[in-house]
């Protein structure tokens, strides 16, 4: 059966939908509609050229943000497709999809989102090519409560849009902390202190490394899994995210 009429006939059956509304799309859109699309505030430049934050205004040339000229973060650079908003508002429906996946179990939702994150920063992607996708670890009791790590299943659809191999077991949650979700910057940070390592069984030496994770909020995340991963020896870490705080 010829490709283009076994489409159709998928199309007929299960129609494509919006992964927010619901609404039926066509099977080459951004698993948004329109309308939902519109509302999610993609990451364009301006922006920093180390941790991706983009800045207001649509002109002027990229550069260091205040955060990362106070601090330098460990990685080389990062990058995320979109914008996660903080607060009721502008980006809903993305947020409101990320929380499905997430929290809600919708794993489904996870093959969606990590082809949008390949396509969305194929220019980052392409400039800057990996030995190996990484994404941050759970701690097994945490893994254990979710069912699965979000940022395995988007790293799994990156690697395999970009035929870059996966490896789930080099980094490793090496102490349980609590959830980042109510704590400053600053507390976020001693949080995360020493809570990575990576698998004595395993080798990073003279790597480049994607790391991945669904949301990046203040960087103390993969800011120290990327100490982690140097530590070992990794040439370079570039981080990939779906969505950016902002």
């Amino acid at each position: 059966m010829p490709a283009v009429r076994f489409g159709r006939m998928l199309d007929w059956l299960y129609p494509p939908r919006c992964r927010h509304c619901r609404e039926r799309i066509a099977r080459d859109e951004s698993y948004f509609c329109h309308l939902c699309l519109q509302q999610i505030r993609l990451v364009s430049h301006p922006l920093c050229t180390t941790c991706g934050r983009p800045f207001l205004g649509t002109s002027g040339a990229d550069h260091l943000c205040g955060a990362c000229l106070g601090r330098a973060p460990r990685f080389h650079q990062a990058r995320a497709w979109a914008c996660y908003p903080s607060e009721e508002g502008e980006g809903q429906p993305l947020r409101e999809v990320v929380q499905r996946f997430k929290y809600g179990r919708k794993i489904s939702l996870g093959k969606p989102l990590g082809r949008l994150m390949a396509r969305g920063c194929e220019e980052f992607l392409s400039a800057h090519p990996a030995d190996m996708v990484i994404p941050v670890p759970l701690h097994p009791k945490r893994l254990r409560w979710r069912g699965f790590n979000q940022a395995v299943i988007l790293g799994r659809e990156v690697g395999r849009s970009w035929k870059v191999p996966m490896e789930p077991l080099i980094l490793l949650r090496s102490r349980e902390t609590p959830p980042q979700t109510q704590l400053a910057e600053e507390e976020r940070r001693k949080n995360m202190r020493g809570a990575f390592s990576v698998n004595p069984a395993k080798s990073v030496a003279g790597k480049t490394v994607w790391l991945v994770d669904d949301v990046y909020t203040s960087g103390a995340t993969v800011n120290e899994c990327s100490r982690a991963l140097l530590k070992a020896g990794a040439k370079e870490v570039y981080v990939l995210t779906l969505a950016r705080a902002v």
